[in-house]
C-alpha cells in the first residue's frame, strides 16, 4: 500500500493486528485471519493475503508513517507501535497503539515522538490487551505535561511523575462509559 511521499508499507503489517476491523470480523490486538507469515511477507513484498479484494477500510488506512508524518525509520514494525492522528469532534490527538503491554516506556525513541505532538495535542496511549476488558488501561498525556492514567472508572492525575490526584469518575462519566460497555459486549458478540 503506498502512502504520501512514496512510502509502502511492504512487509510491516503491524496495523493488521493492532487495529480493528468489523468487516473482517477481527478484534484489535489480534492478528488478521488474513496476514501472511511474517516469512511469506517478506517474499511477497506484502503481508495481506486479500490485498486485492481487502475491505474499504483497509484501501483507505493510512498511519502517520505512511502519511509522511513520522521520520522514514519510525516505521511501526520497528517501532512497536501504530501512531494515528484521530480527530473526534473539535479534538485531534496522536493515539499510540502498542503492540505489546509496556513498548511506549520502554521506547526513548516513541517518547520522543509523544513530547512533540504532545506540545500541541493531547497523545493517547493504548496497548493491545483484551480489548473486550472495560477496565483495560490508557494513558492521556497533555500538551501542560499533565498525565491522566484511566483504569476502568478510576483516574489518577500526574505531574512530572508524582501523583496529584486519585479519583472515580463522575457519575455522568460512569453511566456513559457503562451504556458504551454495554453496547461494544452487542457488537462484539458476532465476532
Amino acid at each position: 500500500m503506498a502512502g504520501d511521499g512514496g512510502r509502502v508499507c511492504g512487509d510491516c503489517s503491524l496495523c493488521c493486528t493492532v487495529l480493528r476491523v468489523d468487516e473482517l470480523r477481527k478484534l484489535g490486538g489480534v492478528p488478521c485471519p488474513e496476514l501472511r507469515s511474517p516469512a511469506a511477507a517478506r517474499e511477497l513484498g506484502g503481508g495481506c493475503g486479500i490485498h486485492t479484494s481487502r475491505p474499504a477500510i483497509c484501501r483507505g488506512y493510512r498511519c502517520l508513517w505512511l502519511q509522511g508524518g513520522l521520520d522514514e525509520e519510525d516505521r511501526p514494525g520497528r517501532l512497536g507501535a501504530v501512531l494515528d492522528l484521530v480527530t473526534r469532534g473539535a479534538e485531534t490527538r496522536l493515539e499510540i497503539h502498542e503492540a505489546e503491554p509496556g513498548t511506549f516506556d520502554r521506547s526513548p525513541r516513541l517518547r520522543s515522538i509523544a513530547g512533540r505532538y504532545r506540545a500541541a495535542t493531547p497523545v493517547r496511549v493504548l496497548d493491545v490487551g483484551d480489548v473486550s476488558d472495560p477496565d483495560r488501561p490508557y494513558r492521556i498525556l497533555h500538551p501542560d505535561g499533565v498525565e491522566e492514567r484511566v483504569r476502568g472508572e478510576h483516574l489518577t492525575r500526574m505531574c512530572d511523575g508524582e501523583v496529584v490526584e486519585q479519583r472515580r469518575l463522575p457519575w455522568l462519566e460512569r453511566t456513559l462509559r457503562r451504556v458504551l460497555i454495554a453496547w461494544r459486549r452487542r457488537r462484539f458478540d458476532r465476532f
